[in-house]
């Protein structure tokens, strides 16, 4: 999957990655991130990574602050579960990269204290669980907070035919690449 999808991203353009879990779909992501944030500012949310759990969202945030090291810039993970307080210092400090689960985002976004309106890239990670976790409605007020103009990458193991409607919605000329069958694992 990286293969395909890095140089499509890379180029700036929407991308919908089908294939099944543990085949690198992080990196597929998380690498044209990092290269597109290396330049410009620093401090504000221009990467926000939805994700449908919170162990999934504190593994992509483990994988990003990693490699966001060398590059001085900072990711957070946003989940439920926990210490709102920490999360609200953090962004009002200022980060680079948002990994979020859909409700606690929203809950942040309805007391005002994360701001969206410099995101450049939206990354939906396992959008099939999404999808089946009722997740798709927080997923559309989410992206009302986004600028109209941004980079989508959406990365699913399977392509549920009512997923359709999300993806026509907020992916804009998308090219798609899929590895392998799209049966369940």
């Amino acid at each position: 999957i990286q293969e395909q999808a890095i140089p499509r991203a890379l180029e700036g353009r929407d991308v919908m990655g089908l294939a099944r879990t543990g085949t690198g779909k992080t990196a597929a992501f998380l690498l044209p991130i990092l290269q597109r944030l290396a330049t410009g500012p620093r401090g504000h949310v221009r990467a926000l990574i939805v994700a449908p759990t919170r162990e999934l969202a504190e593994q992509i945030h483990q994988q990003a602050v990693s490699l966001c090291r060398p590059l001085n810039l900072r990711s957070l993970s946003i989940y439920g579960g926990v210490n709102i307080n920490p999360q609200m210092r953090a962004l009002r400090a200022g980060v680079d990269i948002v990994v979020a689960c859909p409700g606690r985002l929203l809950d942040h976004l309805g007391q005002r204290t994360a701001n969206l309106e410099h995101v450049e890239v939206l990354v939906l990670d396992e959008a099939d669980r999404m999808f089946d976790m009722g997740f798709l409605p927080d997923v559309r007020k989410i992206v009302k907070h986004l600028p109209a103009k941004r980079q989508t990458l959406l990365f699913s193991a399977t392509m549920p035919k009512e997923m359709r409607h999300l993806v026509a919605e907020i992916l804009h000329d998308p090219v798609t690449v899929q590895v392998g069958t799209l049966k369940p694992t």
